[in-house]
């Protein structure tokens, strides 16, 4: 049985979308079936992996709006083990159209839940909000992993997003876990980056992901040639950091690592 796991903050630029691309393609890397959800109607994560959002027909939208197959719509990437649930721009209209919608928090979770048989990992990068698209992302996740950036405002909003999770819990998904807060966009050589990891630690403790990621050019270029950074530059500090961090959430969930 598979876990999903949903890569959120509400806080733009944070490397919400960077990290749910490279920690999917990092699974995949060892060998895990893996299937990365682009939640969002930017469609950064489709394109970040080799797709065009104007050629996609079909996508997330589809299947949640108007039930299409979700096996109709996942395709399969350039990476070995890894498959995507592409977005597409007419996501932006589905907060309003399942408005009314029965049970309408609860769309994405029926899309999800067979697929949990098929793959080891489902990676949803969620929308950069806290709207419909999002609840419904977080309701259908085991887990729920918050990127933090390394930078001044790094606290601010994550006490809405945690007090959300919070509801979300209380009201539709008492299953769902903090799988951990993630450090990014590190400089080593700002006294800052380092009292921000240090303030978060203090503060959240265990719920902190051992790995940090770093600023890093290469995992700024990736996207631009449609490839995670393992494939731009497999030797570069991102790539490393992501194959540790997909490495750290293997073991927590107790799963044996791949070689």
């Amino acid at each position: 049985m598979g876990k999903i796991i949903a890569v959120a903050n509400q806080k733009g630029g944070v490397g919400k979308t960077t990290s749910a691309i490279n920690l999917a393609a990092s699974l995949a890397a060892l060998e895990y079936r893996t299937l990365l959800v682009d939640a969002d109607p930017q469609a950064n994560a489709t394109s970040g992996i080799g797709f065009d959002p104007k050629d996609i027909e079909n996508s997330i939208y589809e299947c949640m709006v108007d039930q299409a197959k979700v096996d109709d719509i996942i395709l399969a990437s350039s990476i070995n083990f890894l498959d995507l649930i592409p977005s597409h721009i007419d996501l932006v209209g589905a907060e309003v159209e399942m408005i009314n919608l029965p049970n309408r928090e609860d769309k994405m979770k029926q899309v999800m839940e067979p697929l949990k048989e098929k793959y080891d990992f489902i990676i949803i990068d969620c929308s950069p909000s806290l709207g419909l698209i999002t609840v419904n992302s977080l309701t259908a996740a085991d887990s729920v992993i918050i990127p933090v950036q390394c930078e001044y405002f790094a606290l601010e909003g994550l006490g809405k997003l945690l007090n959300t999770i919070k509801i979300i819990q209380s009201r539709l998904n008492p299953d769902l876990e903090i799988e951990g807060l993630l450090l990014t966009m590190y400089d080593v050589r700002l006294r800052l980056s380092n009292q921000v990891v240090e303030e978060v630690k203090m503060h959240f403790q265990q719920m902190v992901f051992d790995t940090i990621i770093p600023r890093n050019v290469k995992l700024s270029e990736s996207p631009s040639f449609g490839v995670p950074a393992i494939l731009h530059d497999a030797e570069s500090k991102g790539a490393i950091s992501y194959l540790n961090l997909a490495r750290e959430i293997v073991e927590k969930n107790g799963v044996a690592v791949a070689q």
